[in-house]
């Protein structure tokens, strides 16, 4: 039981690790954004065929993020990664009015997906530097404002400067730490009944124990006596 209880507020009270999934159309900015957070600079980059994935560490947890990329051939792969995903990360082009509607598309029909259903939202709207598309604005042509059921955030950023990326990362840890402590409180009451259930049985049945031993010690007294 001891080994239970170190367990769970191990998992309660540790450091949490999560798997994010960053996705996008192409040239949006999602592999600038992931070493920025990493490294903390500005890393040249090339249009990302596959996948880059790293860990990234913000306030108390270790986000392990997977940057795939969004050209049309591989936007059809990325199904293949939704799979134990806890926080999805769209990142838009704020600047791109002519393809919004297309990243308006491919945002809706991942979040239709099962796999998806749990996964926290953060939409990065990148490249506010450019002062095409507001925040607000981005909202409206993705129609964000219409989801039901799922915690959701969008922030404005700039991945060249880092603007918006810590406050981002900042809701994203608050969020899925909420949701986990959410599961956790599913999982605890039942593991607290149980338990305690199991320490109220064996207190009794060491009271019984005690009176026994209490009565086996006044019959051997007496018998001494006479």
């Amino acid at each position: 039981m001891g080994l239970s209880f170190t367990k769970l507020f191990d998992s309660l009270f540790g450091k949490k690790e999560l798997r994010a999934l960053m996705l996008g159309l192409d040239a949006a900015g999602k592999t600038t954004i992931l070493y920025k957070l990493k490294l903390g600079e500005v890393v040249s980059s090339v249009p990302t065929i596959g996948f880059n994935v790293e860990t990234v560490e913000f306030q108390k947890v270790k986000f392990t993020v997977w940057d795939v990329g969004g050209q049309d051939k591989i936007r059809q792969l990325w199904k293949h990664y939704y799979q134990n995903t806890q926080a999805l990360i769209y990142v838009v082009d704020s600047s791109d009015k002519e393809r919004v509607e297309i990243a308006r598309e491919e945002l809706q029909k991942m979040l239709s997906e099962d796999e998806l259903k749990d996964a926290v939202l953060l939409v990065l709207a990148n490249k506010q530097d450019m002062c095409v598309m507001s925040v607000s604005e981005v909202v409206e042509k993705l129609g964000l404002h219409t989801l039901r059921g799922r915690d959701w955030n969008i922030q404005g950023t700039c991945a060249l400067t880092g603007d918006g990326l810590h406050e981002g990362f900042q809701w994203l840890s608050k969020a899925t730490s909420k949701k986990q402590w959410s599961s956790y409180y599913h999982t605890l009451l039942p593991f607290l009944y149980y338990n305690c259930l199991e320490i109220l049985l064996i207190w009794m049945i060491n009271i019984l124990l005690a009176k026994r031993l209490m009565q086996i010690n006044e019959i051997v007294f007496n018998s001494i006596i006479l």
